[in-house]
């Protein structure tokens, strides 16, 4: 079920009518059955039902069985075992080809000649984002930072509540419990709030991105006959397009949500005004950052065999570099991870991992020497001019990775990044720009929202903007509403002939 479609917009009206003169106490239940709806209503392959209900079987005993093991080695058992048995069905659904392919080659560096098939498995749309968060309410609860929950229902609620369950955000069971499960009376504020959101999600989708992915696709599928700026070009509407997609899908998704009376956590923060990679990633996939940290970067940390580490390269390089040195380690495993999760190919290895590691590790072992070269530039680094340069070359860092992430291949992003140059800039103002796949009627219409999008976002660094629309006169906030609305049906990228694209990040 697409986001974007007028069916999710009826399935959502149609919820929120039940929702509100339905028992307050069994209105989880009716989440519950939606969930389902949107499940059904998402997949018709009966193996994808089964895949699904399995992963929220496994979690759900292996929860419960920690909850009432007596002593803490029993319950480090069974969390492990939990987790070895999630980690595998997602091998199975997203990455058997990627682990079988890349096992066959290096069989293959000793002298075999052995060939690998891919498998084609139908996996489940989100599948790694439901997953990864049953993961963590399974660490949380044996940690004892949660109670298992009990009953199978409730539990099967949390895992696959439909707004998050296609591309997030990752959610604590913690957080959710305290408003998953609770009686949400009608309030007029979290229904006009929450359609707000999803407008403006929907207005970044179908004007902004899906634009941008039509010219983004004509640069990228063929470039060869697109060398120089216009990759350039492509690679800059790459990035557009995937901000618009993702954060437009979570404002629908939380958006949803919010109608319901049930807050999401957030998962964007304007990150292209990002002065650093560091800073960026804090801004950018915010849940997907934090989840990592918590239950895959500090436990690497922690464990036995990096503090022996740890232990070994303070004694060779002391204590201060010997520490750093541990981290990084740990860094790159954590950002290969990412690579993984991003997709089993080397092109999301080093565009969403690898490259974001050398950039992260490297600013931080140069920075003492460039703090050095500004003071003696007598360069004041909170100058309005000195952050804009520090935002714009965050932007082109995280471009290059985008390259790597939207090519076919890691081979082919290399010959692109090959021929990037400015020489036939001219090309762009003799017209030639309007072969890239939009015409000049689309290319205006696109450069509006993108301004539009843009104030905004600056916008949002000191104002509330549904607060301020809310509190102006009843003509003005109508009518800012209303307009968007009809931007949307008479701009938007859809109708006949349209293939209505399901968002990036659900592939994941």
């Amino acid at each position: 079920m697409i986001l974007t479609s007028c069916i999710y917009l009826t399935f959502l009206v149609g919820l929120l009518f039940l929702y509100y003169i339905f028992p307050k106490k069994m209105q989880w239940f009716l989440l519950l059955i939606f969930s389902f709806i949107f499940i059904i209503a998402s997949t018709s392959d009966v193996k994808v039902y089964f895949y699904i209900l399995s992963g929220v079987l496994i979690s759900y005993i292996g929860s419960n069985l920690i909850g009432i093991a007596k002593s803490e080695k029993k319950k480090k058992t069974i969390q492990v075992v939990t987790i070895i048995l999630m980690f595998l069905q997602l091998v199975f659904l997203k990455y058997l080809n990627f682990v079988g392919s890349n096992t066959i080659n290096f069989i293959n560096l000793f002298g075999t000649n052995l060939s690998w098939e891919n498998i084609s498995i139908i996996a489940p749309i989100g599948v790694t984002f439901y997953t990864l968060i049953a993961m963590g309410y399974v660490i949380d609860v044996g940690r004892g930072v949660s109670e298992a929950q009990t009953n199978i229902l409730k539990h099967t609620l949390y895992v696959l509540y439909f707004p998050q369950l296609t591309s997030g955000p990752f959610t604590r069971y913690l957080d959710m419990e305290k408003t998953l499960y609770s009686k949400h009376k009608f309030e007029l504020q979290n229904i006009c709030f929450g359609f707000q959101r999803i407008i403006w999600g929907i207005f970044k989708k179908l004007v902004i991105s899906e634009r941008m992915g039509a010219l983004v696709n004509t640069v990228f599928d063929n470039y060869g006959n697109f060398p120089g700026i216009y990759i350039i070009i492509g690679t800059i509407a790459f990035a557009i397009q995937l901000y618009t997609d993702f954060s437009g899908c979570m404002d629908i998704v939380l958006g949803s949500s919010e109608t319901l009376g049930i807050k999401l956590p957030e998962n964007f923060d304007t990150p292209y005004f990002s002065k650093s990679i560091s800073e960026y990633w804090r801004r950018w996939h915010i849940t997907l950052g934090t989840w990592f940290k918590d239950y895959f970067f500090y436990p690497i940390l922690k464990s036995n065999i990096f503090q022996n580490i740890q232990s070994i390269l303070k004694k060779i390089f002391g204590k201060k570099w010997g520490k750093r040195i541990t981290t990084y380690i740990g860094m790159f495993l954590l950002w290969f991870t990412v690579g993984v999760w991003h997709g089993g190919a080397s092109k999301y290895i080093i565009g969403s991992g690898l490259l974001h590691w050398f950039y992260i590790v490297s600013g931080e072992i140069f920075e003492p020497l460039f703090n050095k070269i500004c003071k003696f530039l007598h360069i004041n680094k909170e100058n309005v001019l000195f952050k804009l340069w520090q935002i714009i070359r965050t932007f082109i860092l995280v471009c290059i990775g985008d390259l790597f992430f939207r090519s076919t291949s890691t081979q082919d992003a290399i010959a692109m990044i090959k021929s990037l140059s400015v020489n036939n800039y001219s090309e762009i103002f003799k017209g030639a720009i309007f072969n890239l796949g939009l015409d000049q009627k689309d290319l205006i219409i696109a450069a509006f929202g993108i301004i539009l999008l843009f104030i905004i976002s600056i916008l949002k660094q000191k104002y509330k903007i549904r607060e301020a629309i809310r509190n102006r006169n009843i003509i003005t906030k109508y009518f800012i509403w209303i307009f968007l609305i009809v931007f949307i049906l008479v701009f938007g990228y859809y109708g006949t002939g349209y293939d209505a694209a399901s968002f990036i990040y659900q592939n994941f």
